[in-house]
């Protein structure tokens, strides 16, 4: 079950980029609060401080104050710099504890894959997380998928995960989550034999026999000569 933990934010006036840079340069972090149920969106700010405390507590859920109003939250967004890895905005998505809701979930591989420890394959996860459905209080940490009989050239999908009854999946069922593949084969160079630089050479001696050929009669019959560098 979601752990829960209670973070304190404040209701922010200021839109203009100078005052958000401000804001940020104060330690406080400028953020969203929506919810489901409602099309208003409210601005929030929240302290770095705070936000650290939060996310250290290893909690999916977040009570807050909104107004008046008490309100369950998850961090539904979180943006970063792209140079400086610093959080500049934060997304609070506001949910009933009573209904589902959907969300992506970490996938944890359990095991060594035959495929790669016996077979000598190598291990490919294009999926990393697992989108389900469930009420806000049975969110799990993680997901776990044994790859232990993974063997070469085999693979396992959504479905292969086993739920359980209190989650939905969401994710496709055919969507690849890991697989084992052979290992990419080193192609060596083509080295030429002396037989064919000597059938190279003999061709290109002929053209350029014919070539000269061409140029002098090009001369002879006062056809201006055209200049390769010009085109």
């Amino acid at each position: 079950m979601a752990n829960e933990h209670k973070i304190e934010i404040n209701k922010r006036q200021e839109t203009s980029k100078k005052e958000l840079k401000k804001m940020r340069k104060d330690g406080n972090i400028p953020g969203i609060y929506y919810s489901g149920g409602s099309n208003e969106s409210i601005p929030i700010i929240i302290a770095k401080h705070d936000f650290n405390l939060a996310l250290k507590s290893g909690a999916r859920i977040f009570n807050i104050a909104v107004g008046d109003k008490k309100q369950n939250v998850l961090f539904k967004s979180v943006q970063y710099h792209p140079v400086t890895d610093e959080i500049i905005h934060i997304d609070l998505y506001g949910v009933r504890m009573d209904q589902a809701i959907n969300i992506k979930v970490l996938i944890e591989l359990i095991g060594d894959a035959i495929g790669v420890k016996d077979e000598g394959g190598i291990l490919n996860q294009p999926l990393n997380e697992l989108e389900i459905q469930c009420l806000p209080g049975d969110i799990p940490d993680l997901i776990e998928l044994d790859i232990s009989e993974l063997a070469m050239g085999n693979s396992l999908n959504a479905s292969d995960i086993k739920l359980d009854d209190k989650f939905s999946l969401v994710t496709p069922e055919d969507s690849v989550i890991v697989s084992v593949t052979q290992p990419m084969k080193e192609v060596d160079p083509t080295i030429e034999t002396d037989e064919d630089e000597e059938f190279i050479e003999g061709e290109e001696g002929e053209d350029s026999t014919d070539q000269e050929e061409g140029d002098n009669a090009s001369k002879d019959s006062g056809t201006p000569e055209k200049n390769p560098d010009s085109e």
